[in-house]
Protein backbone atom coordinates (compact mmCIF):
# COMPACT_ATOMS: atom_id res chain seq x y z
CA UNK A 1 0.00 0.00 0.00
CA UNK A 2 1.41 3.42 -1.03
CA UNK A 3 0.55 6.29 1.35
CA UNK A 4 -0.91 9.60 0.15
CA UNK A 5 1.73 12.23 1.05
CA UNK A 6 -0.93 14.95 1.39
CA UNK A 7 -3.31 13.06 3.65
CA UNK A 8 -3.20 13.25 7.42
CA UNK A 9 -1.39 10.23 8.79
CA UNK A 10 -3.66 7.54 10.18
CA UNK A 11 -2.93 5.99 13.53
CA UNK A 12 -0.97 2.82 12.78
CA UNK A 13 -1.15 -0.09 15.17
CA UNK A 14 2.52 -0.88 14.56
CA UNK A 15 5.16 1.27 12.85
CA UNK A 16 8.41 -0.54 11.95
CA UNK A 17 11.45 1.62 11.22
CA UNK A 18 13.75 -0.45 9.03
CA UNK A 19 12.89 -2.74 6.12
CA UNK A 20 15.80 -5.18 6.35
CA UNK A 21 15.75 -8.86 7.23
CA UNK A 22 14.14 -8.55 10.67
CA UNK A 23 11.83 -5.60 10.01
CA UNK A 24 10.41 -7.18 6.86
CA UNK A 25 9.99 -10.55 8.60
CA UNK A 26 8.07 -8.86 11.43
CA UNK A 27 5.71 -7.17 8.97
CA UNK A 28 4.96 -10.56 7.42
CA UNK A 29 4.49 -12.22 10.81
CA UNK A 30 1.93 -9.56 11.83
CA UNK A 31 -0.24 -10.03 8.73
CA UNK A 32 -2.59 -12.69 10.20
CA UNK A 33 -3.55 -10.30 13.02
CA UNK A 34 -5.22 -7.88 10.62
CA UNK A 35 -3.51 -4.86 12.19
CA UNK A 36 -2.67 -1.58 10.49
CA UNK A 37 1.08 -2.06 10.06
CA UNK A 38 3.45 0.44 8.45
CA UNK A 39 7.14 0.28 7.59
CA UNK A 40 9.62 3.13 7.09
CA UNK A 41 12.27 2.12 4.55
CA UNK A 42 15.33 4.04 3.34
CA UNK A 43 15.43 2.22 0.00
CA UNK A 44 13.24 3.45 -2.88
CA UNK A 45 10.65 1.24 -4.55
CA UNK A 46 12.30 -1.17 -6.97
CA UNK A 47 15.64 -1.24 -5.14
CA UNK A 48 16.99 -3.66 -2.56
CA UNK A 49 18.41 -2.62 0.83
CA UNK A 50 22.20 -2.89 0.98
CA UNK A 51 21.97 -5.73 3.50
CA UNK A 52 20.66 -7.97 0.72
CA UNK A 53 24.02 -8.50 -0.96
CA UNK A 54 26.10 -11.57 -1.80
CA UNK A 55 26.86 -12.56 1.80
CA UNK A 56 25.77 -15.99 2.93
CA UNK A 57 23.08 -16.39 5.58
CA UNK A 58 23.10 -19.52 7.73
CA UNK A 59 19.51 -20.30 8.75
CA UNK A 60 19.02 -22.57 11.77
CA UNK A 61 16.33 -25.24 11.52
CA UNK A 62 14.04 -23.11 13.70
CA UNK A 63 14.47 -20.22 11.26
CA UNK A 64 13.74 -22.43 8.23
CA UNK A 65 10.59 -23.68 9.95
CA UNK A 66 9.36 -20.16 10.67
CA UNK A 67 10.18 -18.70 7.25
CA UNK A 68 8.46 -21.64 5.58
CA UNK A 69 5.33 -21.06 7.68
CA UNK A 70 5.48 -17.34 6.78
CA UNK A 71 5.53 -18.21 3.07
CA UNK A 72 9.03 -16.86 2.39
CA UNK A 73 11.18 -19.98 1.84
CA UNK A 74 8.96 -21.31 -1.00
CA UNK A 75 9.59 -18.03 -2.85
CA UNK A 76 13.37 -18.49 -3.06
CA UNK A 77 14.29 -18.69 -6.74
CA UNK A 78 17.77 -20.15 -6.16
CA UNK A 79 18.41 -23.42 -4.37
CA UNK A 80 19.53 -23.19 -0.76
CA UNK A 81 22.28 -25.39 0.64
CA UNK A 82 21.63 -28.04 3.28
CA UNK A 83 23.81 -28.14 6.43
CA UNK A 84 23.94 -31.81 7.45
CA UNK A 85 27.10 -31.72 9.52
CA UNK A 86 29.23 -29.09 11.26
CA UNK A 87 33.01 -29.40 11.59
CA UNK A 88 34.75 -27.10 14.11
CA UNK A 89 38.49 -26.85 14.76
CA UNK A 90 41.07 -24.27 15.78
CA UNK A 91 44.48 -23.63 14.30
CA UNK A 92 47.17 -24.65 16.80
CA UNK A 93 44.82 -26.53 19.13
CA UNK A 94 44.25 -30.26 19.46
CA UNK A 95 40.87 -31.88 18.84
CA UNK A 96 37.80 -31.07 16.79
CA UNK A 97 34.02 -31.11 17.05
CA UNK A 98 32.00 -32.94 14.42
CA UNK A 99 28.22 -32.68 14.67
CA UNK A 100 26.11 -34.99 12.50
CA UNK A 101 22.44 -34.12 12.02
CA UNK A 102 21.45 -37.78 11.65
CA UNK A 103 23.00 -38.58 15.02
CA UNK A 104 20.50 -36.17 16.56
CA UNK A 105 17.43 -37.41 14.68
CA UNK A 106 17.46 -34.66 12.05
CA UNK A 107 18.00 -34.58 8.30
CA UNK A 108 19.81 -31.25 8.59
CA UNK A 109 20.76 -28.51 11.03
CA UNK A 110 19.66 -25.70 8.74
CA UNK A 111 20.21 -24.09 5.35
CA UNK A 112 22.54 -21.62 3.65
CA UNK A 113 20.84 -18.85 1.66
CA UNK A 114 22.43 -16.00 -0.29
CA UNK A 115 21.23 -12.72 1.18
CA UNK A 116 20.28 -11.32 -2.23
CA UNK A 117 18.03 -14.30 -2.95
CA UNK A 118 16.43 -13.99 0.46
CA UNK A 119 15.81 -10.28 -0.04
CA UNK A 120 14.02 -10.94 -3.32
CA UNK A 121 11.81 -13.57 -1.66
CA UNK A 122 11.00 -11.19 1.20
CA UNK A 123 10.10 -8.43 -1.25
CA UNK A 124 7.77 -10.74 -3.16
CA UNK A 125 6.07 -11.77 0.08
CA UNK A 126 5.78 -8.16 1.28
CA UNK A 127 4.07 -7.22 -1.99
CA UNK A 128 1.34 -9.76 -1.16
CA UNK A 129 0.41 -8.14 2.18
CA UNK A 130 -2.92 -6.31 2.20
CA UNK A 131 -2.59 -4.33 5.43
CA UNK A 132 0.98 -3.02 5.13
CA UNK A 133 1.70 0.65 4.35
CA UNK A 134 5.23 1.30 3.12
CA UNK A 135 6.83 4.73 3.47
CA UNK A 136 9.76 4.67 1.03
CA UNK A 137 12.14 6.16 0.52
CA UNK A 138 11.83 7.67 3.97
CA UNK A 139 14.22 8.37 6.81
CA UNK A 140 13.59 8.49 10.55
CA UNK A 141 14.23 12.01 11.86
CA UNK A 142 13.08 11.95 15.47
CA UNK A 143 10.24 11.71 17.95
CA UNK A 144 7.61 14.37 18.57
CA UNK A 145 5.55 14.86 21.71
CA UNK A 146 2.42 12.73 21.95
CA UNK A 147 -0.04 11.58 24.58
CA UNK A 148 0.49 8.35 26.49
CA UNK A 149 -1.55 6.29 24.01
CA UNK A 150 0.64 7.01 20.97
CA UNK A 151 4.12 7.63 19.61
CA UNK A 152 4.59 10.49 17.15
CA UNK A 153 7.40 9.74 14.70
CA UNK A 154 8.89 12.33 12.36
CA UNK A 155 10.16 11.02 9.03
CA UNK A 156 11.70 12.75 6.00
CA UNK A 157 10.48 11.93 2.50
CA UNK A 158 11.26 13.41 -0.89
CA UNK A 159 8.50 16.00 -0.47
CA UNK A 160 9.50 17.03 3.05
CA UNK A 161 8.86 15.85 6.59
CA UNK A 162 5.71 14.34 8.02
CA UNK A 163 4.63 12.98 11.41
CA UNK A 164 3.40 9.40 11.67
CA UNK A 165 1.41 8.21 14.67
CA UNK A 166 1.49 4.70 16.06
CA UNK A 167 0.46 2.67 19.07
CA UNK A 168 3.74 0.76 18.92
CA UNK A 169 7.06 1.89 17.46
CA UNK A 170 9.49 -0.89 16.47
CA UNK A 171 13.17 -0.08 16.00
CA UNK A 172 14.54 -2.44 13.35
CA UNK A 173 17.09 0.02 11.98
CA UNK A 174 20.34 -1.80 12.69
CA UNK A 175 23.18 -1.65 15.17
CA UNK A 176 23.57 2.13 14.76
CA UNK A 177 19.87 2.58 15.46
CA UNK A 178 18.73 6.19 15.40
CA UNK A 179 15.42 5.15 16.93
CA UNK A 180 17.23 3.57 19.88
CA UNK A 181 19.18 6.78 20.39
CA UNK A 182 16.05 8.94 20.16
CA UNK A 183 14.37 6.74 22.78
CA UNK A 184 17.29 7.38 25.14
CA UNK A 185 18.25 3.70 25.34
CA UNK A 186 21.97 3.20 25.89
CA UNK A 187 24.05 0.49 24.26
CA UNK A 188 27.39 -1.18 25.02
CA UNK A 189 29.73 -1.59 22.08
CA UNK A 190 32.72 -3.86 21.65
CA UNK A 191 35.09 -3.68 18.70
CA UNK A 192 36.54 -7.15 18.13
CA UNK A 193 39.34 -5.71 15.99
CA UNK A 194 38.46 -8.11 13.19
CA UNK A 195 37.09 -7.77 9.68
CA UNK A 196 35.24 -10.46 7.77
CA UNK A 197 35.91 -10.91 4.06
CA UNK A 198 32.93 -12.62 2.43
CA UNK A 199 32.69 -14.22 -1.01
CA UNK A 200 31.83 -17.44 -2.82
CA UNK A 201 34.41 -20.16 -3.32
CA UNK A 202 34.73 -23.07 -5.74
CA UNK A 203 36.74 -26.01 -4.46
CA UNK A 204 38.07 -29.30 -5.79
CA UNK A 205 35.50 -31.17 -3.70
CA UNK A 206 31.94 -29.98 -4.16
CA UNK A 207 29.95 -29.16 -1.02
CA UNK A 208 28.55 -32.31 0.60
CA UNK A 209 26.45 -30.69 3.33
CA UNK A 210 29.38 -29.99 5.68
CA UNK A 211 29.76 -26.51 7.19
CA UNK A 212 33.35 -25.93 8.28
CA UNK A 213 34.45 -23.45 10.92
CA UNK A 214 38.22 -23.05 11.35
CA UNK A 215 38.99 -20.74 14.26
CA UNK A 216 42.04 -18.50 14.58
CA UNK A 217 43.21 -15.60 16.73
CA UNK A 218 42.00 -13.17 14.06
CA UNK A 219 38.55 -14.61 13.48
CA UNK A 220 36.98 -17.64 11.81
CA UNK A 221 37.49 -19.03 8.36
CA UNK A 222 34.18 -20.69 7.52
CA UNK A 223 33.00 -22.62 4.48
CA UNK A 224 29.22 -22.84 4.16
CA UNK A 225 27.64 -25.25 1.65
CA UNK A 226 25.58 -23.22 -0.81
CA UNK A 227 23.00 -24.66 -3.16
CA UNK A 228 24.81 -23.63 -6.36
CA UNK A 229 27.84 -25.92 -6.05
CA UNK A 230 29.99 -23.27 -4.35
CA UNK A 231 30.91 -22.69 -0.74
CA UNK A 232 30.12 -19.42 0.92
CA UNK A 233 33.46 -18.27 2.32
CA UNK A 234 33.88 -16.14 5.43
CA UNK A 235 37.50 -15.24 6.20
CA UNK A 236 38.32 -13.30 9.36
CA UNK A 237 41.41 -11.08 9.44
CA UNK A 238 42.89 -8.58 11.87
CA UNK A 239 41.45 -5.11 11.21
CA UNK A 240 44.86 -3.65 10.41
CA UNK A 241 45.42 -6.31 7.73
CA UNK A 242 41.98 -6.10 6.11
CA UNK A 243 42.80 -3.64 3.32
CA UNK A 244 45.95 -5.53 2.32
CA UNK A 245 44.21 -8.94 2.28
CA UNK A 246 41.16 -7.58 0.44
CA UNK A 247 43.50 -6.12 -2.18
CA UNK A 248 45.20 -9.42 -3.01
CA UNK A 249 44.63 -10.80 -6.49
CA UNK A 250 42.56 -13.98 -6.72
CA UNK A 251 45.60 -16.29 -6.70
CA UNK A 252 47.10 -14.60 -3.66
CA UNK A 253 43.79 -14.60 -1.79
CA UNK A 254 43.14 -18.27 -2.55
CA UNK A 255 46.62 -19.20 -1.36
CA UNK A 256 46.15 -17.30 1.90
CA UNK A 257 42.77 -18.85 2.66
CA UNK A 258 44.01 -22.34 1.72
CA UNK A 259 46.91 -21.90 4.15
CA UNK A 260 44.57 -20.82 6.96
CA UNK A 261 41.90 -23.45 6.30
CA UNK A 262 43.76 -26.52 5.10
CA UNK A 263 42.74 -29.18 2.57
CA UNK A 264 39.51 -30.65 3.95
CA UNK A 265 37.61 -29.41 0.90
CA UNK A 266 40.46 -30.09 -1.52
CA UNK A 267 42.24 -27.41 -3.53
CA UNK A 268 40.62 -23.97 -3.69
CA UNK A 269 40.02 -23.24 -7.37
CA UNK A 270 38.32 -19.86 -7.81
CA UNK A 271 36.80 -17.05 -5.80
CA UNK A 272 34.14 -14.42 -6.47
CA UNK A 273 34.07 -10.69 -5.65
CA UNK A 274 34.92 -9.95 -2.01
CA UNK A 275 33.10 -7.72 0.49
CA UNK A 276 34.46 -6.56 3.86
CA UNK A 277 32.52 -6.21 7.13
CA UNK A 278 34.15 -4.91 10.34
CA UNK A 279 32.96 -6.85 13.41
CA UNK A 280 31.58 -4.57 16.12
CA UNK A 281 29.23 -5.94 18.74
CA UNK A 282 26.49 -3.77 20.23
CA UNK A 283 24.05 -4.67 23.00
CA UNK A 284 21.18 -2.38 24.01
CA UNK A 285 20.71 -1.80 27.75
CA UNK A 286 17.01 -2.64 27.48
CA UNK A 287 14.64 -3.92 24.79
CA UNK A 288 11.65 -1.72 25.58
CA UNK A 289 10.54 1.82 26.31
CA UNK A 290 7.00 3.21 26.60
CA UNK A 291 5.22 2.17 23.38
CA UNK A 292 8.50 1.19 21.75
CA UNK A 293 10.59 -1.97 21.31
CA UNK A 294 13.94 -2.87 19.76
CA UNK A 295 14.43 -5.94 17.54
CA UNK A 296 17.27 -7.45 15.54
CA UNK A 297 20.55 -5.55 15.38
CA UNK A 298 18.96 -2.51 17.02
CA UNK A 299 18.60 -4.72 20.12
CA UNK A 300 21.87 -6.62 19.74
CA UNK A 301 24.49 -7.29 17.10
CA UNK A 302 26.64 -10.36 17.62
CA UNK A 303 30.02 -11.62 16.58
CA UNK A 304 29.18 -13.82 13.57
CA UNK A 305 30.95 -16.84 15.08
CA UNK A 306 28.22 -19.45 15.30
CA UNK A 307 26.04 -17.63 12.74
CA UNK A 308 23.36 -16.61 15.26
CA UNK A 309 22.73 -12.96 14.31
CA UNK A 310 19.69 -13.11 12.00
CA UNK A 311 18.40 -16.25 13.69
CA UNK A 312 18.27 -14.40 17.01
CA UNK A 313 16.74 -11.32 15.38
CA UNK A 314 14.01 -13.36 13.73
CA UNK A 315 13.11 -14.86 17.10
CA UNK A 316 12.84 -11.27 18.40
CA UNK A 317 10.33 -10.50 15.65
CA UNK A 318 8.29 -13.68 16.03
CA UNK A 319 8.10 -13.39 19.82
CA UNK A 320 6.92 -9.80 19.47
CA UNK A 321 4.23 -10.89 17.00
CA UNK A 322 3.04 -13.55 19.45
CA UNK A 323 2.99 -11.06 22.33
CA UNK A 324 0.95 -8.61 20.26
CA UNK A 325 -1.45 -11.39 19.24
CA UNK A 326 -2.39 -11.79 22.90
CA UNK A 327 -3.55 -8.13 23.00
CA UNK A 328 -4.21 -7.01 19.41
CA UNK A 329 -6.52 -4.11 20.34
CA UNK A 330 -3.50 -2.08 21.52
CA UNK A 331 -0.10 -3.44 20.49
CA UNK A 332 1.85 -0.93 22.55
CA UNK A 333 0.48 -1.38 26.05
CA UNK A 334 2.90 -2.18 28.87
CA UNK A 335 1.66 -5.76 29.26
CA UNK A 336 2.60 -6.61 25.68
CA UNK A 337 6.06 -5.08 25.96
CA UNK A 338 6.86 -6.62 29.34
CA UNK A 339 5.72 -10.03 28.12
CA UNK A 340 7.95 -9.70 25.07
CA UNK A 341 11.00 -8.60 27.08
CA UNK A 342 10.54 -11.38 29.61
CA UNK A 343 10.20 -14.05 26.94
CA UNK A 344 13.29 -12.83 25.08
CA UNK A 345 15.54 -12.59 28.14
CA UNK A 346 16.83 -16.18 28.37
CA UNK A 347 17.44 -16.77 24.65
CA UNK A 348 19.09 -13.35 24.26
CA UNK A 349 21.33 -13.68 27.32
CA UNK A 350 22.50 -17.20 26.52
CA UNK A 351 23.09 -16.55 22.81
CA UNK A 352 25.02 -13.34 23.50
CA UNK A 353 27.14 -15.05 26.15
CA UNK A 354 27.89 -18.00 23.87
CA UNK A 355 28.78 -15.87 20.84
CA UNK A 356 30.87 -13.29 22.68
CA UNK A 357 32.56 -15.80 24.98
CA UNK A 358 33.53 -18.09 22.12
CA UNK A 359 34.84 -15.17 20.07
CA UNK A 360 37.02 -13.90 22.91
CA UNK A 361 38.28 -17.34 23.91
CA UNK A 362 39.24 -18.40 20.40
CA UNK A 363 40.89 -15.02 19.68
CA UNK A 364 43.15 -15.24 22.74
CA UNK A 365 46.49 -16.84 21.83
CA UNK A 366 47.74 -17.05 25.41
CA UNK A 367 49.60 -20.41 25.79
CA UNK A 368 47.77 -21.22 29.03
CA UNK A 369 44.44 -21.21 27.21
CA UNK A 370 45.43 -23.74 24.58
CA UNK A 371 44.97 -26.79 26.83
CA UNK A 372 41.57 -25.44 27.90
CA UNK A 373 40.42 -24.95 24.31
CA UNK A 374 41.76 -28.34 23.27
CA UNK A 375 39.94 -30.00 26.17
CA UNK A 376 36.75 -28.23 25.08
CA UNK A 377 37.14 -29.45 21.49
CA UNK A 378 37.78 -33.01 22.67
CA UNK A 379 34.78 -32.89 25.02
CA UNK A 380 32.58 -31.46 22.29
CA UNK A 381 33.61 -34.25 19.98
CA UNK A 382 33.08 -37.05 22.49
CA UNK A 383 30.43 -36.13 25.06
CA UNK A 384 26.77 -36.49 24.11
CA UNK A 385 25.52 -33.81 26.53
CA UNK A 386 27.98 -31.25 25.17
CA UNK A 387 26.94 -32.08 21.61
CA UNK A 388 23.27 -31.88 22.58
CA UNK A 389 23.78 -28.42 24.06
CA UNK A 390 25.65 -27.23 20.96
CA UNK A 391 23.07 -28.70 18.60
CA UNK A 392 20.14 -27.10 20.44
CA UNK A 393 21.74 -23.68 20.06
CA UNK A 394 22.82 -24.23 16.46
CA UNK A 395 19.29 -25.22 15.47
CA UNK A 396 17.72 -22.19 17.17
CA UNK A 397 16.05 -23.87 20.14
CA UNK A 398 17.17 -21.79 23.11
CA UNK A 399 14.82 -20.39 25.72
CA UNK A 400 11.16 -19.60 25.03
CA UNK A 401 11.04 -20.43 21.32
CA UNK A 402 8.26 -18.92 19.16
CA UNK A 403 5.65 -21.39 17.95
CA UNK A 404 6.43 -20.93 14.24
CA UNK A 405 10.04 -21.97 14.89
CA UNK A 406 8.88 -25.34 16.18
CA UNK A 407 6.55 -26.01 13.25
CA UNK A 408 8.32 -28.54 11.03
CA UNK A 409 8.97 -27.19 7.55
CA UNK A 410 7.10 -29.00 4.80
Amino acid sequence: MIPDPHAESPIHDVLIVGGGLVGASLAIALEPLGLDVAMVEATPTGQMPQVFDQRNLSFAEATVNALTALGVMPLLRAASGSIRRIHISRAGDFGRILLEARAHGRDEFGRVVVARDFGEALETRLSQLKTLTRYRPARFVGLDAADASLRAVRVAEAGGERVLRTRLLVAADGNRSQVREALGIGARQHDYGQTLLVTRLRTQRAPDGTAYERLTAHGPTALLPRGDGHFGLVHGVAREDAAQVAGLDDAGFLARVQDHFGWRAGRFLSVGPRSAYPIIGCVADTLIAPRAVLVGNAAQSLHPLGAQGFNLGLRDALTLAESIAASPVDAGIDRVLLTHATRRADDRTRTLAFSDGLARLTANDAPLLRPLRSAGLVAGGAMDWVQGWLVGGAMGYRGDVPALCRRAAA
